[in-house]
């Protein structure tokens, strides 16, 4: 095999470079941030941006968020350098790549599909969440008959990883991991400070045993935990940092290193900073000098000063959503958004089937509801008397860019510019869908993927001496259960997105779900 070189980018971008090949997988070094201004590459890339690292033929997209998909960057690249994404029932990825009017030729994979990245022999595949409630796509590219995995945000189960192994023909040689969470749940919600660190650490715990699990299943030769933690700059977020260490739900890259390494002894792991090169074959690293001194054991000075730096950055993306003025219309807006939204799905409005309430903050805003139901939505511009089930608070600033169609609502979420409330406190991934897709194609391909699942098929488990027969598939996002969960003290954990089951009586604890399928099996049923 010939030699093949991967670059870091910073935060989950790679370069992979093999004889006659070129590939850029989910650059982002844009200045300014995204997500409406909250998150920076974190440590600064800034020292990447020159043209010997960004030269390339290709670059592959996995998904629509903007810490991925830096438009910015694309539009500066030669347009002889072709794009490749994933095929998703949504076209946000696609539409937001055509408004901004880049010359590239654009190249839509669907599911394992390979592409010819020259006539060498190289290729690339797209390999998406088994449901389609996430458009999050893992990229497998292989070169010079490397096996790289660029698993970026992609949750995978073990099935598609091992036959991510079969379609390269042995085992992966790299695969990026990660292992930081990108989530609002729990920090932006008003729980006490003991409830946001006992949460944290059970969703930091499920998401580093849910990547152990993999590795366990189809250990590649290198793993390498990469697309740690976001910097919050913004003065009014930096709070947010302080979530890096344990058990906050955003740990650094030497924090899952660390963890990979007392759990998988046996598993070659390495960390790449910004610059950084591997060589694949050896496994050797070439160290970037730009991190001489650097450490993640203590950033708060590194911090400081990055702050300092992009302080510009910053105040830029306030002057450019300024606060709609009072008599702006921003109400009316808002009831004519949701009632659209209302429209695209009875399949999701029956399984959210609560009210939301609104809370917005500036000139122009106001408390604001929303029923959702079976029976469609209502819009009531003045707060209905009896207590929501779910309260969001925002500034107007923030909400008239969604509007206008600027931004998804999931680019405010993941701002974290937000607060949350929830009685009770379960977890709706209904709404979240709908808010987060807002497309008829998008929900009508979850409500095939959900209604299409055989309920008989089970397998068992067992919990001490007591053995269950479940369904096979969790009824959210249909992760096996064969080899993707964990059963303890009367409850089965999913690990694919960490839905709890009562196995008594089936029902979901945590979140809006159907419930297991679930029963005791009798001694003489057991397997042996």
């Amino acid at each position: 095999m010939n030699d093949v070189t991967v670059t870091a980018l910073g935060h989950a971008g790679l370069r992979v470079d093999a004889p006659g090949l070129s590939l850029l997988c989910d650059p982002w070094l844009s200045p300014g941030g995204t997500f409406l201004g909250s998150w920076f590459q974190f440590p600064d890339n800034a020292h990447l941006r020159r043209p010997e690292i960004l030269d390339a033929d290709w670059v592959a997209i996995s998904h629509e968020h903007l810490d991925h998909l830096d438009l910015p960057l694309l539009a500066s690249l030669r347009p002889s350098t072709r794009l490749v994404i994933p095929r998703y029932p949504a076209p946000e990825l696609r539409s937001r790549i055509a408004a901004a009017a880049l010359p590239h030729v654009v190249i839509e994979l669907d599911p394992w599909e390979r592409l010819a990245l020259n006539d060498r022999g190289d290729w690339v595949t797209v390999i998406p969440e088994l449901s389609p409630m996430c458009h999050d796509a893992a990229i497998l590219v292989c070169a010079a008959g490397r096996g790289i995995m660029h698993t970026n945000d992609a949750r995978l189960s073990v099935a598609q990883l091992r036959r991510a192994a079969e379609e390269v023909g042995h085992p992966l040689d790299l695969m990026g991991l990660q292992m930081s969470g990108a989530s609002w749940h729990p920090i932006c919600y008003e729980y006490p400070p003991e409830r946001v660190a006992e949460i944290s650490a059970q969703k930091r715990m499920g998401k580093f045993k849910s990547v152990s699990r993999l590795l366990r299943s189809a250990p590649p030769r290198i793993a390498m935990p990469y697309a740690g933690p976001p910097a919050f700059l913004d003065p009014a977020l930096a709070h947010f940092n302080e979530h890096v260490p344990s058990p906050g739900i955003f740990p650094d890259q030497g924090q899952a290193l660390e963890y990979l390494r007392e759990r998988l002894p046996d598993q070659e792991a390495v960390v790449l900073l910004p610059g950084d090169a591997l060589d694949v074959g050896s496994g050797q690293v070439r160290r970037d000098p730009h991190w001489a001194g650097f450490s993640f054991a203590d950033v708060s000075d590194y911090l400081a000063q990055y702050a300092a730096r992009r302080a510009d950055e910053v105040a830029e993306v306030y002057d450019r959503y300024p606060d709609p003025p009072a008599g702006s219309g921003l109400a009316e807006r808002f009831a004519e958004h949701f009632t659209a939204l209302g429209r695209l799905s009875e399949y999701f409005n029956g399984r959210i089937d609560m009210t939301v309430r609104f809370v917005v903050d500036g000139a122009d805003g106001g408390t604001w509801d929303v029923e959702l139901g079976p029976a469609g939505v209502q819009v009531h511009l003045e707060p209905l008397p009896e207590q929501p089930q779910y309260r969001l608070r925002m500034h107007a600033r923030w909400l008239d860019p969604v509007l206008r169609r600027e931004l998804a609502w999931e680019d405010l979420f993941l701002s974290l510019r937000i607060s949350a409330w929830r009685c009770p406190d379960r977890y709706n991934d209904y709404l979240v869908g709908l808010l987060k897709h807002a497309n008829a194609q998008a929900l009508e391909a979850v409500e095939r993927f959900e209604t299409a699942r055989d309920p008989e098929e089970t397998v068992q488990v067992r919990d001490g001496d007591t053995i269950w027969e479940v369904s096979r598939y969790c009824p959210h996002a249909g992760e096996d259960l064969s080899h993707g969960a964990v059963v303890r003290d009367g409850v089965l954990r999913c690990l694919g997105h960490n839905f709890d089951f009562d196995l008594a009586t089936g029902a979901c604890a945590n979140a809006r779900c159907d419930p297991l399928v679930s029963r005791q099996v009798t001694p003489a049923l057991q397997t042996r």
